[in-house]
């Protein structure tokens, strides 16, 4: 899980306030062939940019938006709800109304969106403040909806003096202008990329990273990734081969999958990764997000849906936990298994297979490295725990991980709170000590068979010949 101590990102761009109005519907109107909708509830949260600046603080990063809002309740809802996401916002003011989306669904299903706030209207000045957000980030996330705030000229000239050395993440928009020239990643889908690059005939993954090579140079971007939905991205930077990063399985609703992937692009970035490790990482993210609900999963549990195809990935701490919710919440069993799982052999792979057997969904809570060596030695563990993650997840059966830095899983056991904590069973007669802490919930602690004789002691024991 990514924590804290992560540098910080500044967000631009045009946020919006979202809500789902969400019920039932069982008859037709009789005044026309339309469902009657039995409205049972309603979500809000913010839209645009500022849905792509809470979900990179959800990645536990600080984060900046620089914005304008509208002097009306869907301005001041929007700048409640950012604030509840620990987002800092600079908000430069406009004249226009806040726009405003509303999705109905019922029964999951989306019947309709009603869109509020047309563009045009002036946005307030660029200020110092605005300016200081800007330069002082370690990168920047421009979230273009195509309302303005990505064509303020001295934004654009801000970013083009910094391209330099601080990664800019382009994510446009039809009705919004060209990236400016440097920036590190640009991230149109592949709608958008057909559109911008019409002379690229064809579909498919081949014409999608044509597009990316054709808008890279036209745009002097150093790299451009074109999204492909639920088949991942491709990514064109430099004069490499395009990279195809496939997307992990995942069903649900799509809805904001477009924000997760530049905003966990942009916090990549700004934590020193390459283009083609935050395009990998943002392709997991975003399908994570989608198994987790998408957006209409942002800030709560499950919707009450049939438990999700789940993502593998070691997820973001807020995501894990919303994935957990969606699988319970759709009236899934949620199992955990813990352990170091330094050299996974014969015994990991069957207790762990055994372990998804129980139940919806599989999390992995797993000894980070500190912890180990209070356990094990200052000589374990073997493998890091970011390559025992990525081991794992190589499983088929495991749906998450979450690493954790105490002695025993309790304390993270005690915020997933499974149905089920497994154990092999060569802890024989002795008490699990997860199982008072799970009976608290009504979980239960269980043990399943074992392989005898496979253990990380025995593996290192022949290779030293001890």
């Amino acid at each position: 899980m990514r924590g804290g101590g992560q540098r910080r990102l500044a967000v631009v761009g045009d946020a919006l306030l979202d809500r789902d109005v969400t019920g039932r519907s069982e008859r037709l109107s009789p005044e026309a062939p339309v469902p009657v909708v039995d409205v049972e509830g309603e979500r809000v949260r913010p839209g645009g940019a500022g849905l792509a600046a809470a979900l990179a603080a959800a990645d536990g990063r600080p984060v900046v938006l620089v914005t304008a809002l509208g002097d009306d309740a869907a301005g001041a809802r929007v700048r409640a709800l950012l604030a509840t996401w620990g987002v800092e916002l600079v908000d430069l003011g406009t004249s226009r109304p806040t726009p405003e989306k509303t999705r109905v669904l019922a029964d999951g299903h989306l019947l309709v969106r009603l869109d509020r706030g047309p563009p045009g209207g002036e946005i307030g000045a660029w200020t110092p403040r605005a300016d200081d957000a800007v330069r002082g980030a370690s990168a920047v996330l421009v979230a273009d909806y195509g309302r303005g705030v990505a064509a303020i000229p001295r934004l654009r000239q801000a970013l083009c003096a910094l391209s330099a050395t601080v990664p800019t993440v382009w994510d446009p928009h039809p009705r919004g202008p060209d990236p400016v020239a440097g920036a590190r990643l640009v991230t149109p889908n592949r709608r958008e990329a057909a559109v911008a690059a019409a002379e690229v005939a064809g579909s498919g993954l081949a014409a999608d990273a044509a597009r990316a090579r054709v808008l890279a140079r036209r745009w002097r971007a150093a790299a451009v990734a074109v999204t492909r939905g639920g088949a991942g991205a491709v990514l064109w930077d430099g004069d490499a081969p395009p990279l195809a990063v496939p997307a992990p399985p995942a069903t649900g609703d799509p809805c904001g999958a477009g924000d997760r992937f530049a905003a966990s692009a942009a916090g990549s970035l700004a934590d020193g990764a390459l283009p083609s490790e935050a395009v990998t990482r943002a392709v997991q993210d975003a399908s994570l997000f989608i198994a987790a609900g998408g957006a209409a999963g942002v800030g709560r549990g499950g919707n009450g849906a049939a438990p999700a195809t789940v993502s593998r990935t070691r997820a973001p701490e807020a995501e894990v936990f919303t994935l957990v919710e969606r699988v319970r919440a759709g009236g899934g069993t949620v199992v955990a298994a813990g352990g170091c799982f330094d050299l996974l052999h014969a015994g990991h792979v069957r207790l762990l297979q055994a372990a998804r057997a129980l139940g919806d969904c599989l999390v992995v809570c797993l000894n980070s490295d500190r912890s180990v060596r209070r356990l094990k030695g200052e000589h374990r563990p073997v493998v890091a725990e970011h390559d025992r993650a990525a081991v794992l997840l190589g499983l088929g059966c495991v749906d998450a991980v979450a690493v954790f830095d105490e002695d025993t899983p309790v304390p993270l056991l005690e915020r997933l709170r499974p149905h089920l904590f497994v154990k092999g069973a060569d802890y024989g007669s002795r008490e699990l000590p997860e199982a008072e802490v799970l009976a608290r919930w009504g979980g239960q602690a269980v043990v399943v068979p074992y392989l005898e004789g496979r253990s990380t002691t025995t593996l290192l024991a022949a290779f030293t010949g001890d």
